[in-house]
């Protein structure tokens, strides 16, 4: 006999669901289909285990990582697994979620479910997770749900006073259980829909050092007047001075609006909008250098508005994050408005993310792009906790789709944005005639937070700074407790968001 323990491939398709259906005799869904296997391959392929005896999968444990705080000891394996979408699997996440372990029953016995056990520890250290969670089945528990409570049944079976073929073997492999969980897989009779939660602590996890783990951060929100500047220069000693404004309050973040530094297109106005436009992108390096230079004297967070950038001949409007660190980011609009495709030629991105920050993670949509909900929805499932909009609009109008989308977007997503703009005219700059702003941080809609969303804002078409405190213990409790929960409660068994372009930034 020939055992080899490896990982699955989706050419193991059919011996895996063969063994999957022998296995779980008493549970009318437990074989998967071929796009689920297909999925889990895509996003986790390390986590897909198999053991073959004599070249035929007969034993298998399925993972996913996960950011167990947005779920807590309070789930459903529905949940957990985005009804089997696995939209839940996160890269950054800190928990390897067990979803599924089956041997064939002929093959129990030979201590294969203590490979895969083992396997998957080792996986769970070798990715610095802390621990390894699943819900556990007590497929024995039918026969003494009459006798007994679950939390009897688990304690017994602990003690070794009952066999059950699930527990018992968990127990064997140092796991213990974190709570009894009722519903959690609602067709599994045989456990009366009860699970034991159980746990797996890596005694080799390290916290990520680079990370802090802060409940709260403080934002600062340029409202910047736009103005003739002579030089880059002195437009440089502007920033400067909101930059130490800022962080005097000890801000976290800064962010300042899109294209605050189109005052110096002054200069080569006479070259026609889209020249002029270009001619400001030669300062893009200058302005990241700067920025950059700013965030760590100045010990703050920087999103630095929005810049153009000339990159392979097309041009782009770009927003460049600052790190107090050193490290430096960027995000491309990925929407452009007509007038910036008329006027300058302005091209689209392709791809965004999430930046993980010493004090949250972030996303960043510039302008127009907040007006599509797809792509904050889409930070959001990648436990997003502030979305930092800069935006430059000349009317009433045009600010109100930006706000209204953007209040939205907190509501919707369960977290912060805060938007950034310009105020004040700007004589000699063709299409940069008129700016009207109010820049405000916007918050989610429970009884927590303000009951008109709005954490703060600024005076209307005034230059000023606005400092804002928000708390992400209060997005936490309201993922889970919230009088509605829009993630959680999102019906993932009938849509899901998908990212259809591969390249990366």
């Amino acid at each position: 006999m020939k055992v080899n323990l490896r990982n699955l491939k989706f050419d193991d398709y059919i011996e895996l669901r063969q063994a999957a259906i022998e296995s779980y005799s008493g549970l009318s869904n437990a074989h998967w289909e071929p796009e689920q296997l297909k999925k889990l391959l895509d996003i986790f392929p390390e986590g897909q285990l198999c053991v073959e005896v004599n070249g035929k999968v007969v034993a298998s444990a399925l993972s996913i990582i996960v950011n167990y705080e947005r779920f807590t000891d309070f789930h459903t394996y529905d949940q957990i697994t985005a009804q089997s979408t696995f939209s839940t699997h996160s890269s950054e996440g800190d928990t390897l979620y067990g979803i599924d372990v089956f041997v064939h029953p002929e093959f129990r016995g030979l201590r294969i479910g203590r490979r895969l056990y083992d396997a998957r520890k080792e996986l769970c250290e070798s990715l610095n997770l802390k621990a390894i969670i699943f819900g556990g089945r007590m497929p024995g528990y039918f026969k003494a749900a009459d006798k007994m409570t679950p939390k009897e049944y688990i304690e017994k079976v602990h003690i070794q006073q009952i066999y059950d073929p699930v527990l018992s073997f968990q127990f064997a492999n140092d796991f213990h259980v974190k709570k009894v969980l009722k519903g959690y897989m609602p067709d599994d009779t045989a456990s009366k829909e009860y699970a034991a939660l159980l746990e797996w602590n890596n005694i080799y996890y390290t916290p990520k050092t680079d990370i802090a783990n802060k409940t709260a951060a403080r934002i600062g929100v340029v409202q910047w007047q736009m103005r003739l500047f002579p030089s880059f220069d002195i437009l440089i000693e502007q920033v400067e001075y909101f930059i130490d404004a800022v962080a005097s309050y000890n801000c976290d973040f800064a962010v300042f609006p899109e294209f605050f530094n189109a005052p110096l297109m002054a200069e080569t106005n006479h070259l026609g909008s889209r020249q002029s436009m270009r001619a400001l992108a030669s300062y893009t390096e200058a302005v990241k250098k700067k920025f950059s230079e700013f965030a760590i004297s100045y010990n703050v967070n920087i999103i630095a508005g929005s810049v153009p950038m000339i990159e392979n001949e097309k041009l782009y409007n770009i927003s460049f994050l600052c790190h107090r660190n050193g490290n430096v980011d960027f995000q491309k609009k990925i929407h452009i408005t007509p007038d910036e495709v008329g006027y300058y030629g302005i091209k689209g991105g392709d791809d965004i993310k999430v930046f993980q920050t010493d004090a949250g993670k972030i996303g960043i949509l510039i302008c127009y792009d907040v007006e599509f909900p797809e792509l904050a929805r889409y930070l959001a499932s990648q436990d997003m906790e502030i979305l930092f909009v800069p935006f430059l609009t000349d009317t009433q109008n045009g600010y109100n789709r930006i706000r209204h989308c953007a209040m939205a977007r907190a509501i919707e997503n369960e977290c912060y944005v805060a938007i950034a703009g310009c105020v004040g005219n700007l004589p000699r700059v063709s299409n940069m005639d008129i700016q009207y702003s109010q820049s405000a941080v916007f918050t989610p809609s429970d009884f927590a937070f303000p009951t008109n969303t709005v954490k703060a804002e600024s005076t209307p078409n005034t230059e000023m700074i606005l400092i804002a405190d928000v708390d992400f213990n209060l997005l936490k409790e309201l993922k889970q407790y919230g009088s509605v929960r829009n993630m959680k409660d999102r019906r993932t068994d009938l849509y899901e968001l998908v990212w259809k372009s591969k390249t990366k930034q």
